[in-house]
């Protein structure tokens, strides 16, 4: 059996359908710079005002080649509500002391509670300790590990 297609018929399907499709475009589209958003007001910012934080900004700071951060002028005082970089280094210090990251997870954990001083117990306090383990938990020799045994089942006396 042999096909034929009537190419002038085809043709104009296709270009129907190409003429109803919405445009595509390359690139998304962004607003400009300048219709950005005052958090404060809502409002539309201006060049007029974002001009007058960077002449602030350059008048307080300056560049420091050895470090490649910006730096602010000795004479000068962080905006109010600005912390130290001392209290963030504080901050920061706290926080990595009481977390770890955790690969797997792909995020920060807390770090569980420090492991008991077994030096402060009594001889008699670990020795009852040791076999209450020794009841709850057996050593399996194939994995190395301890395992919890289950508990026993108790038979009720009382019977109604």
């Amino acid at each position: 059996m042999k096909l034929t297609f009537n190419t002038g018929a085809t043709l104009a399907a296709l270009t129907l359908t190409a003429s109803l499709a919405l445009p595509a475009y390359a690139q998304k589209t962004t607003p400009p710079a300048s219709a950005q958003v005052n958090t404060e007001t809502g409002s539309p910012v201006t060049r007029a005002p974002m001009k007058m934080d960077t002449k602030e900004f350059l008048r307080t700071h300056r560049w420091d080649e050895a470090t490649d951060t910006w730096m602010m002028n000795a004479n000068t005082m962080p905006p109010a509500g600005v912390m130290s970089r001392a209290e963030v280094r504080a901050q920061r210090d706290t926080f990595l002391a009481n977390n770890r990251w955790n690969n797997v997870a792909s995020q920060y954990e807390p770090v569980g509670p420090k492991p008991r001083d077994m030096s402060k117990l009594t001889r008699a306090q670990v020795k009852a300790e040791t076999i209450q383990f020794m009841r709850t938990h057996s050593y399996n020799e194939e994995t190395s590990a301890w395992i919890d045994m289950p508990m026993p089942m108790r038979k009720d006396k009382t019977k109604m």
